[in-house]
């Protein structure tokens, strides 16, 4: 089974001031704990590890070197397509 916070995953945020915000999973850490960046320069989502419990998996990923910087990531997006994706939230039911 493919891990489904690998590096590049694109993730929604489900928790906190930045719920319904995209993310990118650039790092897996210890336990259940991956680090995360927006980049916040287009959505404000800043990089900091991020427990997976307040993140939900999209179907998308993007191709990022594990600990990408956030320019690399911003370009990444870009070329996929995702950008206007990214600044945008989306609205999570409860």
């Amino acid at each position: 089974m493919k891990n489904l916070y690998e590096i590049g995953r694109i993730c929604v945020k489900t928790m906190g001031r930045e719920a319904g915000s995209y993310c990118v999973v650039i790092d897996q850490l210890e336990g259940s704990q991956v680090l995360i960046t927006g980049p916040k320069n287009i959505n404000g989502v800043r990089r900091r590890s991020c427990n997976i419990r307040h993140l939900e998996p999209i179907d998308t990923t993007i191709q990022i070197e594990k600990g990408a910087e956030d320019e690399v990531v911003e370009k990444a997006l870009t070329d996929a397509g995702l950008i206007e994706k990214f600044r945008g939230k989306i609205r999570l039911s409860t």
